[in-house]
């Protein structure tokens, strides 16, 4: 990179978020073993989603930036811990969907870059999606 161009932005997964999930699984076991009883039910089904929240906290250690920009294109997750490196010319567009349930407003960020489409929230960036999509344009605009 030369010492002109703008330096790489990133987004990440706030740091408290995989401790969070984590305690949040250790409480389900507890839970499970509280209620288990003679009936063993409980006990796996509350097995069974602690260790796919633990999952979750894992993929949060090992790949907590979710998106990265720079003047040559942008970089996102994919799958458990991929990324995949989109040039800007391969994004169509950038935008922030809003979507209100029961009074409830949910914003994500959708970056399109034709034959796929990428989806991050407020928790996949540690930013309101309407700034990051303000910081990725700003960026595409200084890389023209």
């Amino acid at each position: 990179m030369t010492p002109q161009s703008s330096p790489v932005r990133q987004w990440r997964v706030p740091p408290v978020l995989p401790a969070v999930k984590a305690i949040g699984a250790l409480l389900l076991v507890a839970l499970g073993l509280l209620f288990a009883g003679q009936d063993r039910v409980p006990l796996v089904l509350a097995g069974l989603a602690a260790a796919a929240l633990l999952g979750w906290a894992l993929r949060d250690l090992v790949a907590p930036v979710r998106l990265a920009a720079d003047p040559e294109g942008i970089t996102v997750i994919q799958g458990f811990a991929g990324r995949r490196r989109l040039p800007w010319a391969a994004v169509e567009s950038i935008r922030v969907e809003r979507r209100t349930r029961r009074g409830l407003t949910a914003e994500t960020l959708e970056i399109d870059a034709g034959e796929s489409l990428h989806l991050f929230g407020r928790y996949d960036l540690d930013a309101p999606p309407e700034e990051v999509a303000a910081a990725l344009t700003a960026v595409r605009g200084a890389a023209r």
